[in-house]
């Protein structure tokens, strides 16, 4: 019978290995003292050289002297057991705690990776054809997005949705109040650089007066809501995807699965509710601060009397102006908080990929809204308004 020891540790209760020959076709692990992280435990090379000089029929362990365990006594046995089974011998575990038993068979019924494959870059051909189908994922992924975000609109109508009250009156306030500042610095300025244009136009006829019309009416009718959702997919839809981004890092979405809430009603209906009906109230503050822009050159500089500029913009913009704008101003909304949201949701685990991910989300929100201004361009033309 041969025995073999591993060095003594420092601690109090070291961990201690003893490998016992009985018969020549069995070996024996006997452990003894604290086996835990931390403590200098013996290395499972010692079992192995052992078995390579004298594979045994059959192992088993003796851990009656353990004081501890944690997972230091789990991954040595898991070692030890799958060099012993590769030598050919078996093992049996019947000495182990049976929370290292039980532990164990779950490693044993875990699968094991496959290793990482050679991946090679793509030859030209097959870079081609990539190209090609990628315009289609994308078209898929923007079906799927658009039956779920219709589904999750639906239960809200029905007063089904699942989603915090709270959160919503939170994405309202980030969504609406403090984009205030932005876009009253944006929209002024747009105003009045309207006028300073206008004006030296029309100096040439002498109808300096009507910059006041075309100040209003353009501000009102397009560059009011076109101006607020550019600055809105730039601060709202990039933060939408930034946070919902982050929060597939971390695995929160597959938490809120996994409770059995939807990411969509949970996440994405408050996020793009809130935006949705914030954008018409920016829309109207926009229109208005962009008219004061105007004002600013009209009456300072082209010295147009301030109740004939106002009388002037009033009689030129209609209700029907106004309204368009709001209704523009709702659409552009949604679609940018879906596109935001999405791009998020689809994001890729890692942080670069949380910043592709904020960067599509701005991309693809200006892309919509100027489609949808174009669009509504021509169905007004056509319906006369």
């Amino acid at each position: 019978m041969t025995t073999r020891s591993s060095p003594p540790g420092t601690s109090a209760s070291p961990p201690r290995l003893n490998l016992t020959r009985p018969t020549p076709g069995a070996l024996l692990l006997e452990f003894a003292g604290t086996w835990q992280v931390g403590e200098a435990t013996p290395p499972a090379t010692l079992v192995e050289r052992e078995l390579d000089a004298g594979p045994p029929d059959h192992m088993w362990f003796d851990t009656h002297a353990v004081v501890a365990w944690d997972s230091a006594l789990v991954s040595f046995a898991a070692r030890v057991s799958t060099s012993a089974r590769t030598a050919g011998a078996t093992v049996d575990r019947s000495g182990l705690p049976a929370g290292v038993q039980r532990l164990l068979v779950l490693v044993d019924a875990t699968p094991a990776q496959p290793a990482a494959a050679d991946k090679r870059p793509p030859s030209p051909l097959a870079r081609i054809g990539l190209r090609a189908l990628g315009p289609r994922d994308a078209v898929h992924h923007a079906l799927i997005a658009i039956g779920e975000l219709t589904v999750a609109l639906g239960k809200l109508v029905l007063g089904r949705a699942k989603f915090r009250r709270s959160d919503l009156f939170v994405q309202m306030q980030s969504t609406g109040v403090r984009a205030l500042g932005i876009v009253s610095l944006v929209c002024g300025l747009v105003g009045l650089i309207i006028a300073f244009i206008s004006a030296v136009q029309l100096q040439a006829f002498g109808a300096t007066l009507y910059v006041a019309n075309l100040t209003g009416i353009a501000m009102v009718r397009e560059l009011g809501a076109v101006m607020t959702a550019i600055i809105v997919a730039g601060r709202t839809g990039a933060a939408f995807a930034a946070e919902l981004g982050t929060m597939r890092v971390t695995q929160e979405i597959d938490a809120l699965t996994t409770l059995g809430l939807s990411p969509v009603e949970f996440l994405v209906v408050p996020r793009v509710l809130a935006v949705t009906l914030m954008m018409p109230l920016l829309c109207v503050y926009a229109d208005l601060v962009g008219v004061l822009g105007g004002a600013v050159v009209g009456v300072g500089v082209i010295d147009i009397p301030p109740r004939l500029y106002f009388d002037q913009t009033v009689h030129a913009v209609s209700l029907t102006d106004l309204f368009g704008g709001i209704v523009k101003a709702m659409t552009y909304g949604l679609l940018i908080g879906a596109a935001g949201c999405f791009m998020g949701l689809r994001a890729g685990r890692s942080a670069a990929a949380v910043g592709r991910a904020a960067t599509s989300a701005v991309v693809t929100g200006i892309v919509l809204v100027i489609v949808a201004c174009g669009l509504y361009a021509v169905v007004f033309y056509r319906l006369g308004v």
